[in-house]
Formats: C-alpha cells, structure tokens, sequence
C-alpha cells in the first residue's frame, strides 16, 4: 500500500526509473549469451577492457555510505568530509594499481582469499573467507534497506514490497549474466548517477548564491546546536570536529594514519569487492589501469556527494533545523537525519523529469553497491568455501 512520500514525482518521474530498470535487466540478458564456465560467470573469462572495469570500479563503491552517508557528513561536517576521498581512498587506490594488482592478476587466483591461501595457507584462507562472507551480506544488508527505505519515501511502496522488488531486480541481473551483467551495469550507473547528482549539485549552489554564497550561509548557522565552527566547516584541515580530537596535532595525525594509511590500505587492498572488477580484465595491463583509471573519478566524487550535503545545511530548512539541535518530523525514517540531506535537496530544487533522473541515480547508487556486494560474496562462496570445503574434486 502506498503511503506519503517526501517528493511528489510525477508521470515523467516515473517513466525515466521504468526506462532504467529496463536497461538494467536487459544488460543482464545480453551479458548471458557470454556465460558458458564459472570464470566467465565469475570472473568475466578475464575478458573486460580497463576504462569498463575502472568506472566499475568507482561504481561498486557508490552505494549507501558513499552517497548517503557522504552527503550527511557534509551537512554535519563540511569540507573536512573530503579526506575520506583524496586522503582515505586516492593513495591506496594507486598503491593497489601499481604494487598489488601484478601479485592477484599475476597469480592467476580467482579472488583475494584464494591468494590468502596460497600465500599463508589452509588458516588465513579459511578466516579471510568465512569474514568476507559474512561481510559481504551485512553491508548488502544494509544496502537493499537503505534502498528500500528510498524507495518507500519517494514513492510510497510499502517497505516489504520495496525490498523485494529491489531485491529481485539486481539478484535477476546476477543471475542471468554473472560478473560481467554486473560490471557493465555498475558503468551505466555511473553515469546515471553523475546525471542526477551533478545538476542537483549545479542548481542547488546556484539557488544558494554560489561559493560565497553558501560560506555565508554556514558562517551565519555556525555554532547552533552540534554545528562546527564556520572556520572547520570550510576548513579541510585540521578537521577536528570530524576527528572528535580536541588538538589539531592529534586531528591531522589521525586523518593522515589512521584514516590514509591504517583504514585506507586495509581497505583498498584486500577488499575483493574493488579487487575483483581489476582481476576480471583481459590483461595484467589493465588490471594495473583499473584502480588508476578509478582514481580520477573519485577525486571528483566529493563534489557531487559533499557538496550537495553542505548545500543542504543551508538550503533545506529542515536539514538546517536538526543541525540547529531541533527534533524535525518528516524524513525518511520519520524524524529528519543527517541522511536526508540528499533526499530533501532533490525535493526543494529540482523539477520534474529531473527529478526522475536524481531518483534513478539514487536507485542506481544502491543497487550498484548491493550486486557489487552479492557478485563477490558469490565468488568466495563458491571458490573459496563450497568447492573446497563442502563439495571437493567436482567438475566445472
């Protein structure tokens, strides 16, 4: 049954996130005539160029945290936000290119545990997988609620029939065409949702007066309820109100180790979410291309995620209300969030048609995070647990 929604779309809406979810399935029914072993389903048959396999690369990662939870941090936080992106992600990204890619790509392994086993044996590989497993299905978990939740608040489905039918559309896609339905959908949604986030972005800054325009706004809101100063909001560094540590010595260690090396590395290395996209490439060339060729999107991300977020502390009276300390009825979850900040922006700026394409960039960020999520999930299970654990010594 549908109930209210935070945005009135209208037929166009509607008809622009019809044409998506078309495109979508029929990428995976083409993507099936090239399915015939499991390295194909798997794996692509090692076949995809390096610029598909990048802005798949960058794709996979946009998903709830990344435009959601980006855009909340840039309403809460400001400029500090962009460490995640230039300090938190650029360096590793180039560090797995060059150093890492030529060890997975190299060594013919099917995905990062598979190399954990070779590399440490029988205990690390079996920790690795069981971990990432278990991983994967949590954070896709928390991808098709979120993309539920959006679904229920722009266009009022019941939240149960709003899971299922996201559910059903990326786990169809999957099915039918593997890894390479997968990565050829996460480069469409790229663009879908640069489409939507990159006018939402131009017009809300315009709406705001510009640069100037919206250092006004925040200098003028600073220091109402949990706001930052105007000086950290505007301020990439020291970012101690992102950190929470008082000495900005401490705030620029934490950003620079902690954040850029510790949690960056860590990541970005051995996830096989991103891994898997370079490992799916026609040469070890390309694997080594796939996270730099990534690279040069993602410094741009910031300005389509935290931007739209700060533009939205200043536009959106209900998102400049709840960081004034306020309790504010009506968002997504009932009570307005940091997390609506994206949501509300798009309600109070763009028109209709636009809008349609700024929901569908949303559904594309959440599917592509979740099928990024269940297509590696699928690999280490059947790899790395089902085949060598369960059912051993089985044909192809």
């Amino acid at each position: 049954m549908a109930g209210d929604t935070l945005i009135s779309a209208h037929f166009v809406d509607y008809l622009l996130i019809a044409i998506y979810f078309a495109f979508v399935l029929g990428i995976g029914v083409v993507a099936r005539r090239n399915v015939s072993d499991s390295v194909d389903f798997f794996l692509s048959g090692r076949s995809l160029p390096a610029w598909v396999t990048g802005l798949a690369f960058i794709s996979a990662n946009l998903g709830a945290v990344e435009i959601m939870g980006m855009s909340a941090n840039g309403a809460q936080y400001g400029l500090p936000a962009v460490h995640y992106f230039w300090v938190g992600a650029i360096p590793a990204m180039l560090f797995l290119g060059v150093v890492m890619m030529p060890f997975y790509y190299g060594s013919k392994v099917r995905s990062v545990p598979e190399f954990m086993l070779r590399r440490f044996g029988t205990g690390a590989h079996l920790v690795n997988a069981i971990s990432f497993a278990v991983a994967q299905l949590l954070i896709a978990g928390i991808n098709l609620y979120l993309l539920g939740s959006i679904i229920q608040a722009l266009l009022g489905w019941n939240l149960t029939l709003a899971l299922v039918v996201a559910a059903v559309i990326v786990l169809s896609y999957i099915t039918l065409g593997g890894l390479s339905a997968a990565i050829y959908n996460e480069v469409l949604q790229f663009f879908v949702i640069v489409a939507a986030l990159l006018p939402l972005t131009l017009i809300g800054l315009n709406r705001v007066g510009g640069w100037d325009g919206l250092k006004a706004g925040i200098t003028e809101a600073a220091g109402k309820g949990d706001a930052p100063s105007a000086a950290e909001q505007l301020n990439s560094w020291p970012g101690t109100a992102l950190t929470g540590f008082d000495s900005e010595l401490l705030s620029v260690i934490g950003i620079v180790f902690g954040l850029g090396f510790v949690l960056s590395f860590g990541y970005w290395t051995t996830n096989f979410v991103e891994v898997q996209r370079a490992m799916a490439t026609n040469s070890i060339s390309a694997a080594r291309k796939t996270p730099i060729i990534g690279a040069f999107p993602k410094i741009l991300i910031p300005f389509i995620t935290i931007l739209p977020g700060m533009i939205a502390a200043v536009l959106v009276s209900d998102i400049a209300r709840t960081k004034a300390g306020e309790t504010v009825a009506g968002g997504a979850d009932g009570t307005v969030k940091y997390n609506d900040s994206l949501i509300l922006l798009m309600r109070d700026v763009l028109p209709n048609g636009l809008l349609g394409v700024a929901i569908a960039g949303l559904l594309a960020a959440f599917m592509a995070g979740m099928a990024a999520n269940i297509s590696a999930f699928n690999t280490v299970l059947s790899f790395d647990l089902w085949e060598r654990y369960v059912v051993k010594d089985r044909s192809d």
